[in-house]
């Protein structure tokens, strides 16, 4: 069984979307269950094998979660660390943790996209003829099965 339902990976998915109509910047969502080294590392090692270090402005980010572990991560690639404060992901996180301090894991994902999304759109505007070059599902890395 899934962390999240259909319709919650759905509102996932829609959040990416939605967030990505007015940045160039990519979001994607990874899932573990545990993470036994530190989530920033686990995230970086994640942001290579999904290739989000290919993106044409190199604006990617990814949410990583090990919901059991209960630990989670932020991190965007070169481009966007190049302009952006030192900081900036923290009001993000914040955000994030209050939901899953509820327990409430989608509804924290989804802030979360929707914040990384306002503060990418600071940066990166969308650009005409701009595609979707990362897809928007979650990836489970447990099992490596995308839903």
């Amino acid at each position: 069984m899934s962390l999240f339902s259909d319709l919650e990976q759905d509102k996932i998915a829609k959040a990416i979307a939605d967030a990505e109509k007015a940045t160039s910047g990519e979001i994607r969502i990874a899932i573990d269950k545990n993470c036994a080294i530190d989530p920033f590392e686990r995230a970086t090692e994640y942001f290579a094998e999904l290739n989000m270090d290919k993106t044409s402005q190199r604006n990617g980010v990814l949410i990583y979660l090990a919901h059991v572990d209960h630990k989670f991560a932020i991190i965007g690639d070169v481009g966007i660390n190049r302009v952006v404060p030192e900081n900036f992901w923290e009001t993000t996180k914040i955000a994030m943790t209050a939901h899953f301090a509820k327990g409430d894991l989608a509804d924290g994902i989804i802030a979360g996209v929707a914040l990384a999304g306002e503060k990418l759109a600071l940066y990166f505007p969308p650009n005409k003829g701009d595609i979707n070059e990362l897809p928007n599902d979650i990836v489970y890395m447990d099992n490596k099965q995308n839903k």
